[in-house]
């Protein structure tokens, strides 16, 4: 089944609130057709809120114990327990809404975790409010409003049988090829030229992202049809998912934790954002042919709902700055022939790291 035509759309929210009983949209044919997308979507929201929240509070856990005199470890923190938990129950519902809704309507939703930081933080972190976070945020809300209203409407039942038929299906067999070619290319760039760029480390994360989001749904979705009633987790495919998942997801953290290093958040969220989606609603067309049967205005409405949220993103990232914990200077005391100007260790990143001045004004010795 594929999107609602523009004019069911409207003649559907004119019916809304409409007089007599059960003419509501919560009791018309389409919410008995949409629900269990419509739990998707919930779900997903809720679970990326949940997450920005469970971020926000680790690190006001972190900030509490920097400030205190004995320096403690961080998982010795309740409130820091607390956010992990939270950030648990984020990424299993997360997991949960696969089984509910399309790729291309949970993966977008993302973008939830990324407004809901920028508003939380002003509460947990006692962050200034800018103008670019409101932008943002009502682009990326805009965006959202679209994705959920245009994306595809496909059935979510997916039994073993199904999944093996994708997994063997030439789209898909092409696609794979293609995938793991330019991953080998941007493989060889990475290992043998050293070139670490940061769109070729989120390029490979990408990637590897688009086969755990396939591998994903298909769990999900096998153990929601077997709590039913319709066992599914006998077929060897369940597992053959749940392998790859656990790899793809694995490698995935190695170069997106490269990329953190080497990158300021700031720059690689918005980036990561925007690469991990694309892969995923590519992954997702290809794999389950979300949209198949859709119409071309909404495929396009669908397509400037993503674009409004991508650029919502990285409104809320830019100039953005990161705060970074006051670590003390190590103070090594008096050096024989030599003066402090301020720091022992300057900024690593400044071309004089480690380097001392001469007492008598860099003065150079006689040959």
């Amino acid at each position: 089944m594929g999107i609602l035509p523009v004019s069911e759309w409207a003649s559907r929210n004119a019916t809304f609130g409409g007089p007599g009983a059960g003419s509501g949209t919560l009791s018309s044919p389409w919410y008995s057709t949409h629900k269990t997308q419509l739990l998707g979507v919930l779900l997903a929201a809720a679970s990326n809120f949940l997450i920005s929240v469970s971020l926000n509070i680790q690190k006001f856990a972190h900030l509490r114990l920097a400030c205190r005199t004995e320096m403690k470890p961080y998982y010795t923190s309740k409130l820091w327990w607390c956010g992990i938990t939270l950030l648990g129950l984020g990424e299993l519902g997360n997991f949960a809404a696969y089984g509910f809704a399309p790729i291309a309507l949970v993966t977008p939703l993302g973008c939830i975790s990324v407004i809901g930081s920028a508003f939380i933080s002003v509460l947990f972190l006692k962050k200034t409010m800018r103008a670019a976070d409101i932008l943002g945020g009502t682009l990326t809300v805009t965006g959202t409003y679209l994705l959920v209203t245009f994306a595809p409407n496909v059935p979510q039942e997916l039994t073993a049988r199904q999944v093996q038929n994708y997994l063997v299906s030439w789209p898909f067999l092409l696609y794979s090829i293609l995938e793991i070619i330019i991953f080998c290319i941007l493989l060889y760039f990475y290992k043998r030229k050293a070139v670490k760029h940061i769109v070729v480390l989120l390029m490979m994360v990408a990637l590897l992202a688009s086969l755990t989001v396939i591998a994903v749904k298909a769990v999900a979705s096998m153990i929601t049809l077997s709590a039913k009633g319709k066992m599914q987790l006998t077929y060897p495919v369940f597992y053959i998912m749940i392998v790859l998942m656990a790899t793809s997801c694995a490698f995935q953290v190695k170069f997106l934790n490269q990329a953190m290093h080497l990158y300021e958040v700031t720059a690689v969220v918005p980036i990561n954002f925007v690469f991990f989606t694309t892969s995923a609603i590519i992954a997702g067309v290809i794999f389950y042919r979300e949209f198949q049967s859709a119409a071309l205005l909404s495929v396009f409405m669908f397509l400037f709902g993503c674009l409004l949220s991508f650029l919502g993103v990285f409104v809320i990232a830019r100039n953005k700055k990161e705060e970074h914990l006051q670590i003390p200077f190590i103070d090594c005391g008096h050096i024989p022939g030599q003066k402090l100007t301020g720091k022992i260790q300057p900024d690593s990143h400044s071309s004089c790291y480690g380097t001392l001045n001469n007492e008598d004004d860099l003065v150079k010795s006689p040959s």
